[in-house]
């Protein structure tokens, strides 16, 4: 029987994703730094604040975050674990709903306002077309989530991030999956005056050929993707019934199984 292992795409073994919050004016400075230095970010919005403040307009979220993803974030930012069911299911549609019309494609994502949650709400999120949920508690490692719904962070970016970026530019073990998620506010930047952390982090940590730059939904969606391929009983072939590609490392070579067909996994 033939050993298949996941990958991430083109074989590598370590993915970068970046989460940010409130959609504040912030978020264009940290925007430009990303695609500066080729990183994804998942940003969290606010429906019902944006345009108010600093908070960036719904009409310019579509130009903004091209390229990004922009996930849910409930309508008010309330506390949701003292919320009523009743509440919880208005913050979540309507804010999906809202953000939706300003950026042209489905939110699927979403973050915990005030990382409050309980499992109720947890139970709840996938009936209101939620796939993933981020909280903020950080595990300071690089594991892949075992629970959407409650998908922990690897850190805070004022949580020993260049020490933390060395640490995952050095692992080579190709028997693992890493997984580097650092989340934070980017109007945190400008109240703490560190700038310079978030730039020297882009700067060690992009344009590198053994990582994948994701959004949040992009990893996601390509674990579920990998859950859903069906496997004959001997494995020694596989159907992918999604659209994009999956790749697998199989007796230690790097295998693409293509979306709608099937693979040979023995030569």
């Amino acid at each position: 029987m033939s050993n298949v292992l996941l990958t991430f795409p083109g074989g590598k073994h370590k993915a970068l994703t970046m989460s940010y919050d409130d959609g504040r004016a912030a978020d264009r400075r940290l925007i430009g730094l990303f695609n500066e230095h080729g990183i994804k970010g998942t940003f969290h919005v606010n429906s019902g604040l944006a345009g108010q403040g600093d908070r960036i307009p719904l009409e310019e979220m579509a130009d903004i975050f091209l390229d990004h993803e922009v996930s849910a974030h409930t309508v008010t930012h309330p506390t949701m674990a003292r919320c009523s069911k009743e509440q919880i299911i208005e913050e979540i549609i309507g804010d999906r709903k809202r953000l939706e019309s300003a950026v042209g494609y489905s939110v699927r994502g979403f973050s915990y306002p005030n990382g409050s949650f309980n499992r109720q709400i947890k139970e709840m999120l996938p009936f209101l077309g939620i796939e993933y949920a981020r909280t903020v508690e950080s595990h300071g490692d690089f594991r892949m989530p075992d629970d959407f719904m409650e998908w922990r962070p690897t850190c805070h970016h004022n949580g020993n991030l260049l020490e933390l970026a060395e640490t995952f530019k050095g692992l080579n073990k190709r028997q693992y999956l890493y997984l580097m998620y650092v989340w934070g506010h980017s109007y945190e930047f400008d109240r703490d005056n560190n700038w310079g952390l978030i730039e020297s982090f882009c700067e060690t940590i992009g344009g590198r050929d053994d990582i994948w730059y994701a959004t949040n939904m992009e990893i996601a969606d390509y674990v579920n993707g990998y859950r859903r391929l069906r496997f004959s009983a001997s494995m020694d072939f596989v159907f992918n019934p999604s659209y994009s590609s999956i790749w697998l490392e199989v007796n230690g070579v790097i295998l693409e199984a293509r979306g709608g067909s099937q693979t040979k996994l023995v030569t």
